[in-house]
């Protein structure tokens, strides 16, 4: 899971970072505080750390910005936590608030909680990330940027192959020897229409040319 954290105090930001890479997230700072936008389309975080007294633009500009392509959460973290700017927080698309100074492990706690229930799975079940989307193994869910696939069981199973093997072709036979394992005759037409349903469905969350088709060899994801 990776976290992108939109803080100019360095001090502060760094903290952060450390610590939640002990719980084994991938973190960024900000660096370009002109280019947040640029920074979280590359970064594709599953959620967003924001301060309100930023260089050039402020959090509630960002966050604005963000939910013109995002719902993924974000929670705001500042000094100024008086009621206008908690509720100025909560209109302009923020999903909680944390006033400063903060215990990193309360910090911790409400983003574990927030991640649970944006993408709902549980931390603890097994996870499998690619490029920002995050495969649930608990429920057979895909996540992508704050927005959640219902799988059917063999769109599921594609998935897990292909998210298992990610940068490796898998043949064609690998994965219909998967699906065979489940109660209904896979052929290749059949995996052709699953593979392109699926396709459909990740395009409509845009996960567009996730799955690459190497010809003559299988599929990909790079």
């Amino acid at each position: 899971m990776k976290i992108y954290i939109v803080e100019d105090d360095e001090l502060i930001s760094g903290a952060m970072k450390k610590h939640f890479e002990l719980w084994g997230f991938e973190v960024k700072q900000a660096a370009d505080f002109s280019n947040i936008m640029g920074e979280f389309l590359e970064f594709k975080p599953e959620l967003v750390l924001m301060d309100i007294g930023l260089p050039f633009y402020n959090g509630y500009y960002w966050c604005t910005e963000i939910r013109k392509v995002s719902k993924l959460p974000i929670i705001f973290i500042s000094s100024a936590s008086d009621n206008m700017n908690i509720v100025m927080a909560i209109n302009m698309g923020a999903d909680d608030f944390i006033a400063k100074p903060f215990d990193l492990q309360v910090l911790n706690a409400k983003v574990q909680a927030l991640l649970r229930r944006s993408y709902d799975f549980s931390m603890s079940g097994k996870l499998l990330s690619h490029k920002g989307a995050v495969l649930s193994t608990d429920d057979g869910s895909l996540s992508y940027e704050g927005n959640r696939l219902e799988l059917t069981k063999n769109e599921y199973k594609i998935m897990q192959v292909l998210m298992e093997n990610n940068g490796k072709i898998v043949s064609r036979d690998t994965l219909m020897q998967k699906l065979w394992e489940s109660d209904s005759f896979v052929d290749e037409n059949t995996l052709s229409v699953n593979v392109a349903r699926l396709r459909k469905k990740l395009e409509g969350i845009g996960l567009s040319g996730f799955i690459s088709t190497k010809k003559g060899q299988g599929y990909i994801i790079e």
